[in-house]
């Protein structure tokens, strides 16, 4: 899976990173996929994606 780096952006405001990009090919069909971290998030990521995983198997 190939990643794409942005640059910071600045907003008035505060200082926020530009959110991450996920390109992957799949047979013809490229796929990106962006992914937002929450600051204020109370779970890690690893605990998310094992909830995420848990609730398609049940």
């Amino acid at each position: 899976m190939q990643t794409v780096q942005n640059s910071a952006a600045t907003t008035p405001d505060t200082e926020r990173e530009e959110p991450r990009k996920l390109l992957k090919r799949i047979g013809s069909t490229l796929y990106e996929v962006t992914v937002y971290f929450s600051e204020s998030a109370k779970e890690t990521m690893e605990d998310k994606c094992l909830r995420l995983m848990k609730s398609e198997v049940c």
